[in-house]
């Protein structure tokens, strides 16, 4: 796992060094040593966590915290304040400003420790999160811009441009989808290349299973099409099924082709193609 990196602000070198010693086993420790530094590293570096001083010369913590939680620029960063201060009043401005936590001078070293793997865990998940709402989005978008499109498209163009409409479906569809899989799973083969057919199909929309591997082919059948009724209106749909399988099946390592066995096109039931090896 990539190690996270902390933010440490505070006008004294030597707390800088100190919570660097505490810190480093665990993280990498990025120093700032006033309120517009901490800003500036907040823009340029990617930070996890932030242990930020309340009392510094120019710009304090508490304004240093506000201004990081209200751009909506700045990812999620939880902020840890360290303060000499111990009123309830100073603590409440600081929640107030933003912060998550407090801790006080001087710093317990198992206490600072203990409260920045547990922010950084929140990261960590508000981060996946993020990265899984995101990629939602992306899915619908492709989706709805694939079925939105293509029919008002296809009853308008010529005929000999419906193949250009199709290729650059397609390119959009791998731009968005196939690449990141070739490169979240490095190898795509013969083992995996059926379960990750499964996955892009659904990712657009539809539901679709493995139903039978041996050493010739994988089968892939659907509950649900990701065209929904629009396939049974037009037929090229499947087609752009199956040109999806196929750019599937040019970045693995396989040499094969596409066999489409039934299409809602054709008036059948339901959805099957072969992903066939050795051709």
């Amino acid at each position: 796992m990539e190690r996270a990196s902390v933010l440490a602000v505070d006008d004294e070198p030597q707390n800088l060094e100190l919570l660097e010693a505490y810190l480093i086993r665990e993280c990498d420790v990025i120093f700032a040593s006033n309120g517009e530094e901490a800003l500036q590293k907040v823009q340029d570096e990617n930070i996890d966590l932030i242990l930020l001083d309340i009392m510094m010369p120019g710009m304090d913590g508490y304004e240093v915290c506000q201004k990081i939680k209200e751009n909506e620029d700045n990812p999620y960063i939880p902020i840890i304040m360290i303060t000499a201060l111990s009123e309830k009043d100073d603590l409440i401005k600081g929640l107030e400003s933003g912060a998550e936590e407090f801790l006080t001078k001087p710093v317990n070293k198992l206490e600072l420790q203990t409260r920045v793997r547990s922010f950084l865990k929140l990261k960590r998940y508000h981060d996946e999160i993020l990265r899984d709402r995101n990629k939602l989005e992306i899915q619908n978008q492709v989706r709805e811009i694939l079925t939105a499109i293509i029919p008002s498209l296809l009853a308008t163009v010529p005929v000999e441009q419906k193949k250009v409409v199709m290729r650059q479906m397609l390119d959009m569809v791998e731009k968005n989808i196939l690449h990141r899989y070739h490169e979240e799973n490095n190898v795509i083969n013969a083992d995996n290349i059926g379960e990750i057919g499964c996955e892009i199909l659904s990712e657009i929309g539809g539901n679709y299973y493995t139903e039978k591997i041996d050493g010739n082919f994988v089968r892939l059948q659907a509950h649900k099409c990701p065209w929904g009724d629009e396939a049974k209106i037009n037929p090229i749909m499947c087609n752009l099924t199956a040109g999806i399988l196929s750019r599937l099946l040019s970045r693995s390592n396989i040499e094969g082709d596409i066999k489409v066995r039934q299409t809602l096109g054709n008036r059948d039931e339901k959805c099957c193609l072969d992903l066939c090896f050795g051709k």
